[in-house]
């Protein structure tokens, strides 16, 4: 991977974590992948048993992304990818058998209450 490419991830990176603390209002920041394992998520969040892949790219292959997050979320975290294209808006994929688990997670740290107060300013 080029010197760009690594920038633009690690950009992409921080911009997303600032993006979920916006929607979502929560603690959010740049994983540390070189001090955690090949597996440690590219944004860590508050939010209970997720792993966050994140993909800053205008062309995103979708299913070699999930599959990159399911291997480094193991079995006992739900992958999800958030993608970015140059000028668009971020986009949220997790596999739909994942999202119940997905939703009670965001409801464990009162996600509902945070956002409608965030979303409205």
């Amino acid at each position: 991977m080029g010197l760009f490419s690594r920038n633009k991830g690690k950009y992409g990176e921080r911009e997303l974590a600032r993006e979920l603390s916006r929607v979502l209002g929560i603690t959010a920041s740049r994983g540390v992948q070189f001090q955690g394992s090949p597996d440690s998520p590219d944004v860590v969040t508050e939010i209970p048993n997720i792993h966050i892949e994140c993909k800053r790219t205008e062309r995103l292959q979708i299913y070699d992304a999930m599959q990159q997050a399911i291997t480094d979320a193991g079995i006992s975290k739900i992958p999800v990818v958030l993608h970015r294209r140059n000028r668009k808006e971020w986009l949220v994929i997790v596999r739909l058998n994942d999202l119940p688990t997905l939703v009670q997670s965001l409801s464990a740290i009162g996600w509902s209450k945070n956002a409608s107060e965030n979303l409205e300013g």
